[in-house]
């Protein structure tokens, strides 16, 4: 990422990757830096065109300002060659239609699903949800577990698409994904409650045993 100062301005850009959304002094008050380096800092990133504003009117007063990421901002994360991959995913539909290349991803996802199953393997809840984190972290998903309401149920919140591009224009891979879940853990449930594709600010998944 493009930064002066790039631990400050990273951890910016990976704030308002998870909130979606916040003001300098939220920012400031969560990165324990001041308000006014905050601001600086926030006027280089729109600079660099990586985040953008909104003004929120309050009352007689001055207009708050809401800060988010720009799509140039999100593409700083990792995306695992979208563009080549979208591409070559037109390139298959023209070439054999778009029901094969259904079932070429299909085909893919299922291979994936398998090795997910195969690295998570047997062990207790806990020990394969962190697991599968693990593993999405590792593919640039920006992934994080997080207890549900009882001992049986996790969500995992993923704050990055490594694949955005692709779910863009191919949506049926995002329902593959989540049958992958349900092969990786197949003694639980897997629901989908948040969808980036959707215009949320994250994909989340919530596991429940069975």
């Amino acid at each position: 990422m493009k930064s002066v100062q790039p631990s400050t301005k990273d951890d910016i850009l990976q704030f308002l990757m998870k909130a979606g959304q916040a003001t300098a002094q939220t920012l400031a008050e969560n990165l324990s830096v001041s308000p006014q380096a905050i601001r600086r800092h926030l006027k280089d990133l729109q600079a660099e065109e990586l985040v953008e504003h909104q003004a929120m009117q309050s009352g007689m007063g001055r207009p708050n300002y809401i800060y988010q990421l720009s799509s140039k901002g999100r593409d700083q994360f990792p995306s695992q060659y979208d563009q080549f991959a979208v591409s070559l995913l037109d390139t298959l539909t023209d070439t054999v239609g778009s029901e094969q290349v259904g079932v070429i991803l299909k085909q893919q996802w299922q291979r994936k699903a398998q090795h997910y199953f195969e690295i998570i393997g047997t062990g207790s809840l806990p020990e394969r949800v962190e697991q599968l984190v693990e593993l999405r972290q590792a593919e640039g998903y920006m992934a994080e577990l997080h207890q549900g309401d009882d001992e049986n149920t996790y969500i995992v919140a993923e704050y990055n698409c490594a694949i955005s591009q692709v779910a863009a224009s191919y949506p049926s891979v995002c329902g593959y994904e989540l049958a992958m879940f349900a092969v990786a853990l197949p003694d639980c449930q897997v629901e989908r409650t948040h969808w980036l594709v959707r215009g949320e600010n994250l994909c989340a998944y919530k596991i429940q045993k069975k």
